[in-house]
């Protein structure tokens, strides 16, 4: 998830932000299975520091396509700025189990900032560092000069 909510929006954002979110909920009134529309919905709620509106996009983008890799992993980034930090981390796994490879972004990715201080992480830097030994045939792995806390 590329949320902006990390940092301050400026008036205009904000305003610019509320008007591609009520053109995008008037979207999906006329076709509600549009996925990316949803996507971007989904981001924009984040951005906006609309939490639970953009974890309900998530949810239902889940239904939708239940096996996109992605689409679980923005899943996860919701629940944990919501809050649901030991959910969030099944999710990641489950990100994991069905293809998701983007180590890098999910060691920065300020969505999950609460998350990796949980004791549930535990579990996804093992998986991350089975990743990485997988992926260069050795345990300090690709990214070994990024942190995965």
């Amino acid at each position: 998830m590329a949320s902006t909510s990390q940092r301050k929006l400026g008036r205009r954002q904000v305003r610019d932000l509320e008007i591609e979110i009520g053109f995008l909920e008037a979207l999906l009134r006329r076709d509600p299975e549009q996925v990316e529309v949803l996507q971007i919905l989904g981001d924009d709620y984040s951005d906006a520091g609309r939490y639970a509106d953009g974890l309900r996009v998530d949810q239902q983008l889940v239904g939708l396509r239940p096996t996109d890799c992605n689409i679980r992993f923005n899943y996860a980034c919701s629940l944990a700025l919501t809050g649901t930090l030991d959910r969030a981390c099944e999710e990641l796994e489950r990100a994991f189990d069905l293809g998701y490879r983007d180590v890098r972004w999910l060691k920065e990715d300020p969505d999950l900032a609460a998350l990796r201080k949980h004791p549930a992480f535990r579990r996804i830097r093992e998986r991350i560092r089975t990743l990485e030994s997988e992926a260069t045939g050795s345990v300090a792995g690709a990214e070994a000069g990024t942190p995965i806390d």
